[in-house]
């Protein structure tokens, strides 16, 4: 009896010590890690993370899986440049509005996109996409792109985990970011009045 009784304490107290760390994981909607703590960073796979904020008066909510570097080489390795990309892992990454905004001089009308982009050396494609629901690219139709603009990727500080942020820069204008590795790409976006 007294075996059994400490077994389910040991138990409990293990998992409320993960469940805590899982539930910390999840409130803050990505990690980020230095190269000495990829170590420590014991998630398996890519967990769905979120990031989200408002622009304005327009709520902007990203849902992505999230990968880890893991020693990989990521860039012209595990993502092939000049081919379509998911930007996260398993599902496609989505990015949906809650209102009208404006994206590279063009209105997008508020709702939930897929968020694909063409990676390339010194240029990225980016592309807004209707079909939201899908596995990785595999259903990828050029044929549905709502929007496809260009940036230039940046040098960043390691993040071992691909990480996205809605970050509000002024009264109706933001910025979103990926970043991973040592790269980053970011586009801005303005609420439509």
């Amino acid at each position: 009896m007294k075996k059994s009784f400490y077994l389910l304490l040991a138990c409990w107290l293990f998992a409320c010590g993960s469940g805590a760390e899982s539930h910390s994981d999840h409130a803050h909607g990505h990690e980020q890690a230095a190269e000495s703590d990829v170590a420590a960073d014991t998630v398996k796979g890519s967990p769905l993370r979120m990031a989200m904020a408002n622009i304005g008066n327009a709520h902007v909510h990203i849902q992505y899986s999230s990968p880890a570097v893991r020693n990989r080489i990521i860039w012209g390795g595990l993502v092939a440049f000049g081919e379509v990309w998911v930007t996260g892992a398993h599902d496609a990454t989505s990015i949906q509005f809650s209102k009208p905004v404006e994206i590279a001089a063009t209105q997008i009308p508020a709702g939930k996109y897929a968020f694909f982009t063409i990676p390339g050396k010194d240029e990225w494609t980016l592309i807004l996409n209707k079909n939201w629901e899908q596995h990785l690219a595999d259903e990828y139709s050029a044929n549905e792109d709502v929007l496809r603009w260009k940036v230039k990727p940046e040098n960043h500080s390691h993040s071992e985990r691909l990480t996205y942020s809605v970050t509000p820069t002024g009264d109706t204008q933001g910025s979103v970011s990926m970043s991973w590795e040592k790269l980053r790409i970011q586009f801005e976006i303005k609420q439509n009045p």
